[in-house]
């Protein structure tokens, strides 16, 4: 594979380790060697190991095992076309408790990446609405600053709006 297709809403699946480098594996679906691919799971009644970015992208790996990459979406009703090419042609995040993911001006976001209080403090004030994301997993800000940190047991999923650039956060515990 000479080049990683574009994925509109997890635009740096490499830098996020949604897709993994380190080793030559046959992709499950179409059964080519690659050396960039994805094991982070396909909700399916088939068992899938190794995924190449080229089976995602085309949607042939949702289609041949009739799986989602996605557990959850914050908004089903904000467009359809959105919500089919995160749910069947994007590679996932991997969170403790189940993915969500997260809308915003009618769109689906991009994942942007993992993140504690020191990844978020100083874009506070770029966030659409923080108080409203933080109300299904903390109190308050100050909680976040406490509690939330990169790889601990409160994690953080940054997403951002392709339309506004406004941050959204999504979190979770172990």
């Amino acid at each position: 594979m000479d080049k990683l297709p574009e994925f509109k809403y997890h635009p740096n699946p490499l830098e996020t380790g949604a897709f993994k480098q380190d080793k030559a594996v046959e992709c499950d679906c179409c059964k080519e060697e690659t050396e960039i691919y994805y094991e982070s799971g396909l909700y399916s009644e088939v068992e899938v190991e190794y995924l190449c970015p080229t089976c995602i992208h085309s949607g042939r790996a949702s289609k041949e095992f009739d799986g989602e990459f996605t557990s959850e979406i914050e908004d089903t009703n904000c467009c359809k076309e959105a919500t089919d090419e995160v749910l069947k042609r994007t590679p996932n995040y991997v969170s403790w408790q189940g993915e969500m993911w997260l809308t915003h001006c009618n769109d689906c976001c991009a994942f942007v990446g993992y993140v504690g209080w020191d990844e978020i403090k100083d874009r506070l004030d770029e966030f659409a609405d923080l108080e409203e994301d933080l109300s299904g997993f903390a109190p308050d800000v100050e909680f976040l600053e406490k509690h939330m940190l990169n790889g601990g047991e409160l994690q953080g999923y940054l997403f951002q709006c392709l339309h506004c650039k406004n941050y959204r956060l999504y979190a979770d515990c172990s």
